[in-house]
């Protein structure tokens, strides 16, 4: 099993500013060791000829070799690293997953993103899995007067702020529980929960679709009712419906 600061991660960016700020980023990460930088996919190729990496965070839109074209080398190495895509474009999402890759980046990258990047590129290589963080709060136990109750959090679609206790709905049901909206998040960030508003986390795994409501705006429709969708978190909430998608096709 693989400890921390163990990842030698490849970053590979025509843009000189870009791939100098994603590298350092990378390099502030507990688990990454060592980080080395292309300036483009024909100099990629050659350190990918000469030296291994455990992921290599790439660029789509370069001049030369693209970075599906590096994707398609890396594919046929007998150990290909992960690969995660950085681009400025959702329009090669669904050829990204088709290939392989182990995320998908929207510039500008934000560093709560690329540490779930990370994570999945981790993940995707058996050999580098740390070990499983303690399930907290799995099962949700509610006291209502006499009575207790407990909510499977895979039953809950989205989690709403009330005061100083969250409301949890599952398709038939509403509970109140005192706990605070950010813990949630913090804790079931990693089973799929994401913040969708201020005061909304939302289970991508019981999004239907998101739409646009006169009254509402932008909300992500769950058999339990729509959640709000603010600006601020939209592009979250889209990179984490993507990445779902490709998790249901493998």
């Amino acid at each position: 099993m693989r400890t921390s600061r163990t990842l030698r991660v490849l970053v590979v960016e025509d843009e000189t500013s870009t791939r100098e700020e994603l590298a350092d980023m990378l390099a502030a990460m507990p688990e990454i060791a060592e980080v080395s930088e292309a300036d483009g996919g024909e100099s990629a190729v050659r350190l990918l000829g000469t030296d291994t990496f455990d992921a290599v965070f790439l660029d789509i839109s370069m001049p030369g070799l693209t970075g599906m074209d590096v994707a398609r080398v890396l594919g046929m190495l007998s150990t290909p690293p992960a690969i995660v895509f950085v681009t400025a474009s959702e329009s090669h999402a669904v050829e990204a997953f088709g290939i392989g890759a182990a995320d998908y980046l929207l510039k500008p990258i934000r560093a709560e993103r690329l540490a779930e990047a990370v994570t999945r590129a981790a993940a995707a290589r058996p050999d580098l899995a740390a070990e499983p963080a303690r399930d907290e709060l799995a099962v949700v136990q509610i006291e209502t007067g006499r009575h207790t109750v407990f909510v499977h959090r895979d039953d809950i679609h989205f989690a709403e702020a009330h005061g100083d206790y969250v409301r949890l709905h599952t398709e038939q049901d509403a509970h109140l529980i005192r706990l605070s909206l950010s813990y949630l998040e913090e804790v079931w960030s990693a089973a799929g929960f994401v913040r969708a508003h201020r005061g909304y986390l939302v289970a991508v795994r019981w999004v239907r679709d998101l739409r646009v409501t006169s009254s509402s705006g932008l909300v992500a429709a769950t058999p339990a009712g729509d959640v709000p969708v603010s600006r601020r978190h939209a592009r979250a909430l889209k990179e984490r419906l993507l990445a779902a998608v490709r998790d249901e096709g493998r």
